[in-house]
């Protein structure tokens, strides 16, 4: 008799035509299955993964032609329950596929057997030959050699006895019985320079301890924003609020937004907590990231810190979430599924009736407004530890500089700071937003500039393996020598990059340590780890670096920061330009100073009247919200709207106009009716016109009002109901990162 259960599956298949629940049989002989378990079933000609997201009594297919599940593919269910109800969470406010959701809740090495459990075998001797004499019972030296040490070490990993003495020996001891064999589960640890717990007092300011007692006391959902300036002990409130939660016996997702901060908070987590602690980020091997996305499935440990993704970590009972730096735009992933981690953490929140803890000391606009309405509540550390004083700030014309006969990329005042801060034996952060030599190439006779083949963008130049780089699809070039469209060899190199730093703070400062940390130089595993230990031991007198410096990081001995353009985000074409200016300018700042030795910040800019400098250098957050507020309020820019983007892409402009025409009408025809929610709609070749040889088209909206996300909802049918040609890829995003 078959059996009567069903289960509902999601095929490992991201197809839209594909991406709805298909019913299949649990046999008998599988009936421990339940919701959340990965099986293998039969689908069209093959068999593959697929995901059972419900079981039910009755189907209303025909019988006959429903197939059995064929295999589990793990011995338990690899979906927790509430990660399905974030999974409908998801695809509803994301319109994802439902497959891409699920892919995000395991690591992806367990799709297709990529990786597994990590297995040991030990040796030790049979228990009836523990009291024999080694030397009579054996007569080869190589055997008596393996027996005396397992007689003296009681067991032993098989591959370091190998290795150690005679295989051949062990081999022969095994095969009489006389050594036996124990195969046990290994977990692969990300490296870490602390791994034994220890209980640390601190004692808290009056500041930290309310901010501490108002999430702990929250007694179910709600929304914190800890504001604190640089150095006010933002970490010592995360980790006494989640020891407050493991005490309670729940978990906690701790959120950082670099994988360049996460070894450093692991580091001092694991001080704290020891092996409660977990980490996962995307610069561990598949096999740490496997086991440590074990750890914590199992209960072995309870905290989970990573990048954005973490935020999908397989713990229960969750008793409070962080996001940290939470106005970092790396919260937003901008690729396929594409999603806006605060607002997952807050269903995750709110399920597990948690508290969410929004932390930074240049919150975004968008959170600090939620404040003023009510919706988070606002904390605040207005002061460093010890009462420090910030660093002071000093904000350089280079226009005064080029006037004076220097027409380099170094101030007199910067290189006469680094002097004195090498010679009294500190150290020095330099930070210049764009990694490479130069960031574009041009000829000085036609002004011919290197592009890319196939993308719409500059070449930038990377002087290590004199190559020209495209940081959109990856292509190389070789430099040029001459110009391919009128052959001359002068070329002009445009904007600095940190490369360029590098190079010539190296000729000035030749006995100096130098370290230079960026995308390119962060490729291998643990890079992070190995740059940021070495400036913490001091190996190193400067490091020079982009964002991957600007945050989080705490050296006692940096007491001069230099911004070497801070423009290049002022400039920017983006109703963020300001807001993210201040950020960067604030939180490179804040690396300055921190321990006893006050701190200065060289600050080098072509617009030094600008606001944004001005409350930066004055350390007013405050001042410079109310100004951006009002600005944004008069424009109707976020958060007094939402910016929607639908991109489309296509090897061919006819295929997208297929797609982007009819959905353009029904866009205007629903502004038309909603006229009062619109504040802008256009439709627009996308700034770069193509990027990896696919041309680019966007429709363009601003939307506000009461009836916001049922609009929004709305669009996202449109665009899903008119996108009729396979070969146009298609996105919507809410306020993207970039309108590039």
């Amino acid at each position: 008799m078959k059996s009567k259960v069903y289960a509902s599956v999601i095929v490992d298949i991201a197809n839209s035509e594909v991406d709805k629940i298909f019913d299949y049989r649990v046999p008998d002989a599988l009936a421990h299955l339940t919701a959340g378990c990965r099986v293998l079933v039969p689908f069209g000609v093959r068999d593959i993964e697929g995901y059972i997201i419900g079981l039910k009594e009755r189907s209303d297919y025909d019988n006959s032609k429903i197939k059995d599940i064929k295999a589990a593919l793990d011995p338990y269910p690899v979906i927790l329950p509430e990660m399905l109800r974030l999974m409908e969470f998801m695809t509803a406010r994301y319109h994802l596929k439902t497959v891409d959701a699920l892919r995000l809740f395991i690591p992806s090495e367990m799709r297709k057997g990529r990786v597994k459990e990590l297995f040991q075998t030990f040796v030790y001797i049979n228990p009836e030959y523990e009291s024999f004499d080694g030397d009579t019972l054996l007569k080869g030296a190589g055997q008596r050699a393996v027996f005396a040490f397992l007689q003296a070490e009681k067991r032993a990993q098989q591959s370091f006895v190998n290795k150690n003495f005679s295989a051949a020996a062990l081999k022969n001891l095994k095969e009489k019985g006389i050594v036996l064999t124990e195969s046990v589960g290994a977990m692969r640890r990300p490296a870490s320079e602390a791994d034994e717990s220890h209980d640390i007092d601190i004692v808290l300011t009056d500041k930290q301890r309310a901010a501490v007692s108002a999430v702990t006391d929250a007694g179910g959902y709600s929304r914190f924003l800890l504001h604190g300036v640089t150095g006010s002990g933002k970490t010592e409130v995360y980790m006494n609020c989640i020891s407050a939660a493991v005490k309670k016996g729940r978990t906690a997702i701790m959120l950082v937004p670099e994988i360049s901060l996460t070894p450093q908070v692991f580091r001092v987590f694991r001080r704290r907590f020891g092996d409660k602690v977990a980490i996962l980020h995307s610069g561990l091997s598949a096999g740490e990231r496997f086991d440590e996305w074990r750890r914590l499935y199992g209960g072995e440990a309870v905290i989970a810190i990573g990048a954005r993704s973490a935020i999908f970590a397989p713990l229960q009972n969750l008793g409070l979430i962080i996001i940290d730096e939470e106005h970092d735009g790396s919260y937003i992933s901008e690729s396929n599924p594409r999603y806006f981690t605060h607002e997952v953490a807050a269903a995750r929140a709110k399920d597990s009736g948690c508290p969410l803890l929004l932390g930074s000391a240049t919150p975004s606009i968008d959170s600090y407004c939620e404040t003023e309405t009510g919706e988070i509540t606002l904390l605040e550390l207005p002061d460093r530890i010890n009462k420090r004083r910030l660093p002071d700030m000093r904000i350089l014309d280079m226009r005064t500089e080029v006037r004076r006969g220097n027409p380099g990329i170094f101030s007199a005042e910067l290189l006469r700071a680094l002097h004195e801060c090498i010679e009294q034996g500190n150290q020095a952060m330099i930070f210049i937003n764009r990694r490479g030599h130069s960031s574009f190439v041009s000829c000085r006779a036609c002004g011919y500039v290197a592009k890319c083949a196939s993308c719409d963008v500059s070449l930038v130049y990377h002087r290590d393996d004199e190559t020209l780089k495209c940081h959109y699809c990856g292509a190389s070039y070789s430099m040029l020598t001459e110009c391919p469209e009128c052959g001359d060899e002068h070329i002009r190199y445009g904007n600095v990059g940190t490369q360029r730093v590098e190079t010539e703070l190296k000729t000035m400062f030749p006995k100096a340590g130098i370290l230079r940390m960026d995308n390119d130089t962060t490729r291998t595993k643990d890079a992070h780890l190995k740059i940021l230990g070495k400036f913490l031991r001091r190996e190193a007198q400067i490091l020079i670096g982009t964002q991957m410096i600007a945050k989080g990081h705490d050296f006692p001995f940096v007491t001069l920061v230099g911004l070497m353009d801070a423009d290049l985000s002022l400039h920017f074409s983006d109703y963020r330009a300001a807001e993210r200016t201040f950020q960067l300018v604030t939180q490179v700042a804040g690396r300055a100073g921190r321990d006893t030795q006050e701190g200065k910040v060289i600050l080098q800019t072509y617009s030094p009247k600008h606001y944004v400098y001005r409350f930066a250098a004055a350390g007013d957050y405050t001042g410079f919200y109310k100004k951006e507020s009002s600005i944004r309020l008069a424009t109707k820019f976020p958060p007094y709207s939402k910016v929607l983007r639908v991109l489309y892409s296509a090897e061919k402009e006819s295929d997208i106009g297929e797609c982007l025409k009819p959905a353009y009408e029904r866009v205007k025809e629903l502004a038309e009716q909603n006229r009062a929610a619109f504040a802008f709609l256009n439709c627009m070749r996308s700034p770069v016109k193509r990027i990896q040889d696919k041309f680019r088209f966007q429709i363009l909206a601003r939307i506000m009002g009461q009836d916001l996300d049922k609009i929004i909802d709305s669009i996202y049918n449109i665009v899903d109901g008119t996108l009729t040609n396979k070969e146009v890829m298609c996105f919507v995003e809410i306020n993207p990162q970039n309108l590039n």
